[in-house]
């Protein structure tokens, strides 16, 4: 019933952009947090961002602060990771994973990943390579 859809990967030199989307349906989009993941071969994955359209509040890692925003379009459903000044550390699969009654704030990431793998839905994931 729940589903998410990642969308906006892809192939990009150094200091390039792209945004990300991901679609959900399937659930009222406004009671969920929705973060973005990322995770690269023999590496544990990594909570990048996420919003809580709830209260409005915003979490980013600190790796991706100042280059990375997320943003959602309610009526679409629809939440957005537009990725900016990108290098090749930033090579990954990205996924979007949807929370239920779920605060977005500064917390480790192996508590992000604790909670989400444990009460979250996924996507499949949409791959970012940042190559010269």
């Amino acid at each position: 019933e729940v589903q998410l859809a990642e969308s906006g990967g892809g192939l990009v030199q150094p200091g390039g952009s792209l945004r990300l989307s991901c679609a959900a349906s399937g659930f009222t989009f406004d009671d969920y947090a929705i973060a973005w993941f990322r995770q690269a071969p023999g590496k544990e994955r990594e909570g990048v961002s996420c919003i809580s359209s709830s209260d409005g509040n915003i979490y980013y890692a600190d790796s991706v602060k100042g280059r990375f925003t997320i943003s959602s379009d309610n009526a679409k459903n629809t939440v957005y990771l537009q990725m900016n000044s990108l290098n090749p550390e930033d090579t990954d699969v990205y996924y979007c994973a949807a929370h239920p009654a779920f605060t977005c704030k500064y917390y480790s990431s192996s508590y992000y990943n604790t909670q989400f793998l444990s009460g979250g839905s996924w996507g499949h994931g949409t791959q970012v390579t940042v190559s010269s």
